[in-house]
């Protein structure tokens, strides 16, 4: 009877046993589960956050780039257009001390100084204002994207429709500055790269944001080929959106144009 009470004592402490180390296993298997997942949860946050930093890094890339490139064209237009003309200018005053000069000859020169001078003067207006827009700057977002609409109207090769119905404060200059080359670049790659004839462009409250909705009927593209977002002109407009606090959304197939919708505060 002795034996057989012991035999089931040590049955219970070998299942009691088993059952501890089943427990004990499990828990083992648990905390290593829990440890690989998190450790695999912090690897794709850092994965997660170096992506932003390299994307942060190809935006800053594209700023300078365009920097560089917006000095280099301010530079050649000087070189090309202002120093040439005033050349001219120099040339023909010297020849105004030419001895023995008819009248004539007097007057053709005196009307290239006068011509050439005032194309330098045109060409000087031209640059300072692709630099800094008098309008834009004087009376304000509104009255600079309404001469910017008109300049493209002006050209024949694109109808351009704008709608605004926000209000926009003049004290935030900068900001606007922002959206107004962004609005520039895009109708660039309309009519450059899309070829497009018609564009809208709307400003107007969606979902309590302050939103711009632009549109063209151009060539359009495949928004799922990377390649297409990757270009210095979309870039730059990603750039521009991300220092005025916004986000944006491309919308766009072959042959139907495009669609860019982008929010600001």
């Amino acid at each position: 009877m002795t034996s057989i009470i012991e035999l089931e004592n040590t049955q219970i402490i070998n299942a009691v046993f088993f059952i501890l180390l089943a427990f004990a296993s499990m828990f083992l298997i648990l905390v290593l589960f829990f440890y690989f997942s998190r450790k695999k949860i912090v690897q794709i946050e850092v994965d997660k956050k170096m992506l932003e930093i390299e994307h942060q890094k190809e935006l800053l890339e594209s700023v300078i780039v365009t920097q560089e490139e917006e000095r280099q064209r301010i530079a050649q237009d000087l070189h090309d257009d202002i120093s040439s003309k005033l050349n001219v200018v120099s040339i023909n005053t010297h020849l105004l001390r030419t001895p023995n000069l008819t009248v004539e000859e007097t007057n053709e020169i005196t009307s290239n100084i006068i011509n050439y001078t005032q194309n330098a003067l045109e060409n000087s207006r031209r640059i300072a204002h692709n630099l800094l827009p008098p309008v834009l700057e004087k009376f304000g977002f509104n009255a600079g994207i309404e001469e910017l609409v008109e300049e493209y109207n002006s050209t024949k090769k694109v109808k351009v429709v704008l709608k605004n119905e926000l209000v926009f404060d003049k004290a935030k200059f900068q900001k606007h500055l922002h959206i107004f080359r962004i609005l520039q670049e895009l109708l660039n790659n309309s009519i450059k790269h899309g070829k497009a004839t018609e564009v809208s462009i709307q400003f107007t409250n969606l979902d309590d944001e302050k939103v711009c909705i632009y549109k063209d009927n151009g060539k359009g593209f495949d928004v799922d080929k990377t390649s297409n977002h990757k270009g210095l002109g979309m870039r730059n407009i990603e750039s521009r959106i991300s220092f005025i606090g916004g986000a944006y959304s491309i919308d766009s197939t072959p042959n139907e144009g495009v669609k860019v919708i982008f929010n600001f505060k």
